[in-house]
């Protein structure tokens, strides 16, 4: 395994040197200089975290997400405001791990006061998370610096479990994201899990007269309903990644074929010939021999996505706490 990242790292390094990926002004080892510790104290707080904390990966890797999809990647998420705080959206519910970034801001600052941000903290954060959970090590650009504005109302096109997969599609052509990207992002649902309270339409009311969702494996449902009956506690959590949930890896492009998939939006991959054809191609019986490397499309995509909307220089700050602006 150590093998598998250390090829997807050096893959990754040499095709953006290839083709000449556009960074804007961030670039690996940003802090080199200024605080060369940054990358190893954010890994020790992560890890440390996560030994109290199983699921600490997940948690870390979809805040990176809502960071990004709301204002750019530029920490606007993390901050306390208010009533109107970004944080308190809709879209943004259940989202955590904000408290370990303010553990690794508060190390930072003592080491290296004013030089790392917040918004590199938590790209950071979730590509230490990921490799926690066996998934790739990659190397994360730098230089972000963190927004000046947190309003819950920016938040209202954030990806919701309901969406139909042409809406889902919209949406991530909107942040510059593919259908591919799509996929390789949404298989990020491989570790962690969810809430009853996401699956109530699917599983109660997703066709008239109270029937679920028929792309649901009929081995499947009599599962999900004993997890989360009808009008049961909806804040039972349950795994997205059905067989391999602590572990990242591609099992869940499996689940999503076979209608194994938890939450609609991921069942809905399979029903667009686009993403179907995406999620067949990582998953076929000659993947492993001519196909694609799974490890290695999600690394450019999560690159990628990092890059949303990143504040530079003096479009944005370097936090001293997280949870609040300068």
């Amino acid at each position: 395994m150590e093998w598998t990242k250390t090829k997807v790292s050096l893959a990754l390094s040499l095709v953006m040197v290839l083709v000449g990926i556009s960074l804007a002004d961030l670039k690996v080892g940003f802090y080199s200089n200024a605080c060369p510790q940054a990358e190893s104290i954010i890994s020790r707080v992560v890890s440390g975290a996560a030994l109290s904390d199983p699921n600490l990966p997940a948690v870390l890797l979809r805040l990176h997400f809502h960071d990004c999809f709301v204002e750019g990647c530029d920490g606007s998420i993390l901050v306390d405001n208010g009533p109107i705080s970004e944080k308190n959206a809709f879209g943004h519910q259940g989202v955590r791990g904000f408290e370990i970034v303010e553990a690794a801001k508060a190390e930072l600052e003592a080491a290296c006061p004013g030089v790392v941000s917040c918004s590199d903290i938590v790209a950071l954060a979730a590509r230490d998370a990921i490799s926690l959970a066996n998934g790739p090590a990659y190397e994360v650009p730098t230089g972000r610096r963190d927004g000046r504005v947190s309003n819950m109302s920016l938040a209202k096109d954030m990806p919701e479990v309901n969406d139909s997969i042409e809406i889902l599609k919209a949406k991530f052509m909107q942040k510059g994201l593919n259908a591919k990207e799509l996929v390789l992002l949404s298989a990020a649902h491989t570790i962690g899990t969810t809430a009853c309270f996401f699956m109530s339409k699917r599983l109660y009311d997703f066709l008239p007269g109270g029937q679920p969702d028929p792309t649901i494996n009929p081995i499947f449902l009599p599962e999900l309903t004993t997890r989360c009956p009808r009008n049961g506690d909806v804040n039972v959590r349950l795994p997205m990644d059905r067989l391999s949930e602590r572990l990242f890896d591609k099992q869940i492009l499996r689940n999503i074929k076979d209608g194994f998939a938890v939450l609609q939006t991921d069942a809905g991959l399979y029903e667009d010939v686009t993403t179907r054809w995406v999620v067949d191609s990582y998953i076929g019986l000659l993947n492993p021999i001519f196909g694609p490397t799974f490890e290695f499309d999600f690394v450019k995509a999560i690159v990628k996505m990092g890059k949303i909307g990143v504040k530079t220089g003096s479009k944005g700050d370097i936090r001293r706490v997280c949870s609040a602006f300068n």
